[in-house]
């Protein structure tokens, strides 16, 4: 009778962003998508070595949406846990997420880890994400960016 061990337990972090434009829909930001185009997603990824949050923020923004943009805020974190069945490991990762003000670049130029990277209004962004944690963080800066504009 084969034993099961418990899984290891891994903790990861990484950093991402919502990139923000305005348009003459209102306010768009830039969502990713993958597993075939089925999730769309915030950009975000690994900290390289000796690299900072933010940094990795904007670089993994213009990475997976081909868009360049500058750091207005910092908006928060999030936390959630996933399992890979095949390392029976699970990892706890925790993600800062970063408002970023759209400079230059074009969504045709992400790389290939997304299958899809698209401007949307940001209200069907927020409904389009599909994941809880990530549409709060959208929500939060949405109130950011309107906030900005009132200032």
């Amino acid at each position: 009778m084969a034993t099961t061990r418990p899984a290891a337990i891994k903790k990861q972090t990484s950093s991402g962003g919502v990139i923000f434009r305005n348009s003459r829909k209102g306010i768009e930001v830039a969502l990713i998508a993958v597993k075939n185009k089925t999730v769309w997603c915030l950009p975000k990824g690994a900290i390289d070595k000796n690299e900072d949050f933010q940094t990795a923020a904007v670089r993994e923004v213009r990475e997976e949406t081909g868009l360049s943009g500058e750091v207005i805020d910092k908006i928060g974190k999030i936390s959630y846990w996933y399992f890979i069945k095949d390392e029976n490991v699970r990892f706890n990762k925790t993600v800062y997420f970063y408002l970023m003000e759209y400079k230059s670049g074009n969504t045709d130029e992400h790389d290939r880890e997304v299958d899809d990277a698209q401007w949307f209004p940001i209200e069907e962004a927020i409904g389009k994400l599909a994941y809880k944690g990530e549409k709060e963080i959208l929500q939060k800066a949405k109130k950011m960016i309107e906030k900005k504009k009132i200032s």
